[in-house]
């Protein structure tokens, strides 16, 4: 369904990042896997994409940083000669309540997560733009629509990233270019699962269909809202989350 694009996915070395990039070379797409710190991760998946008959390279570098987010669409293009997809995905969370946070807290995950959007956008629109042509989702969060305790500054920086997803989705659209935004709910990732099972249940009674999401899940949204299946959606906002957000 992809085969011949080529997509950068942010903060592919774990989690649902990785779970997206693998279902999107699983569609046919080439691959740019972006990681910062998690390298053993980003190098196994890395692998694993090989052996799925599309090209794949890694690219090392903080998204929260202008400069380097430009760097990755510039090999990207080197590598690939378009660019039709990208997948914000790269986020941080340094949780704590707001009369204990840190400035450096709040600095940090508004950066990485909402700046690093923008930065990634910013550059790999200049692409798409003369290409007439592309594919942009941001993975924000139902914590962006109705905050949580405990988390000040991750509810700001995906808030801010729906914000962001439907200015950029009017001003893009005239150019064949969808903007959309994914807000998943509670998705099984090595993260969540370190938490207290207390937590965890308590969580899951307040989700009507009573599991927690996968993160294949958020792949699957992903891989339809970059095929032309999708092409009449943009600056939208979908959950997915088991109804946890009505």
């Amino acid at each position: 369904m992809l085969k011949g694009s080529s997509a950068i996915v942010t903060g592919a070395s774990r989690g649902i990042g990785r779970a997206i990039a693998l279902c999107l070379a699983k569609s046919g797409a080439n691959l740019i896997l972006n990681y910062n710190h998690n390298e053993s991760g980003a190098k196994e998946l890395s692998k694993i994409i090989e052996s799925m008959d599309v090209k794949v390279h890694l690219f090392q570098g903080d998204v929260g940083d202008f400069n380097q987010a430009e760097k990755m669409v510039t090999y990207t293009m080197k590598e690939f000669g378009r660019l039709d997809i990208l997948v914000n995905n790269a986020g941080i969370n340094r949780d704590n309540l707001l009369i204990r946070m840190k400035e450096e807290e709040f600095d940090r995950v508004i950066s990485v997560n909402l700046k690093g959007t923008f930065n990634c956008i910013k550059h790999a629109s200049k692409i798409m733009m003369k290409q007439r042509y592309g594919k942009i989702i941001n993975i924000a969060s139902v914590v962006g629509l109705v905050g949580n305790i405990g988390q000040a500054n991750y509810a700001a920086s995906k808030s801010g990233i729906i914000g962001l997803t439907k200015s950029v989705a009017k001003e893009l659209a005239p150019r064949g270019i969808t903007v959309n935004a994914i807000a998943p709910g509670f998705i099984k990732t090595v993260m969540t699962e370190k938490l207290p099972e207390k937590i965890k249940e308590k969580m899951l009674n307040g989700i009507p269909l009573k599991k927690f999401g996968e993160t294949e899940d958020v792949a699957n949204l992903v891989d339809f809202l970059v095929s032309e299946k999708a092409g009449y959606i943009t600056g939208q906002v979908i959950n997915i989350d088991g109804g946890m957000v009505m």
